[in-house]
């Protein structure tokens, strides 16, 4: 059984960085060929996706965030990392991880979210 478990502050300022990390266990995140990505939900609206990592390293990013998104991983942790700068209040959501198998069209592993709030 795969499990996700994304961690990291709840609340960040507007203007700073805000840096979440999706623990894997149960897989690598190596494994070919999955794509392991970050998906959010702000309140009121639908899931937007940011970005993935795949398993052999390469990024992809949501263009409208793309300045903003850094998407990494830690081999040696199984750790997936996100990073996304400048946050404003519209960056506040619920932050998901995210397995899906490459070329398909539905994820198979969810984690069970992070929300993070972006207030001074």
């Amino acid at each position: 059984q795969v499990q996700l478990q994304e961690s990291g502050p709840g609340l960040v300022k507007p203007s700073q960085t805000l840096s979440l990390t999706c623990t894997v266990s149960g897989d690598s995140i190596t494994t070919s060929y999955y794509a392991w990505s970050w998906i959010r939900r702000p309140p009121g609206k639908g899931l937007e996706w940011m970005g993935l990592i795949s398993y052999d390293g390469v990024t992809y990013y949501s263009p409208s965030l793309k300045s903003r998104t850094s998407i990494s991983r830690d081999t040696s942790k199984n750790q997936i990392s996100l990073q996304l700068s400048s946050v404003t209040p519209e960056d506040t959501a619920v932050y998901y991880c995210v397995r899906k198998g490459w070329g398909k069209t539905t994820a198979d592993y969810w984690g069970q979210g992070t929300q993070v709030t972006v207030s001074s």
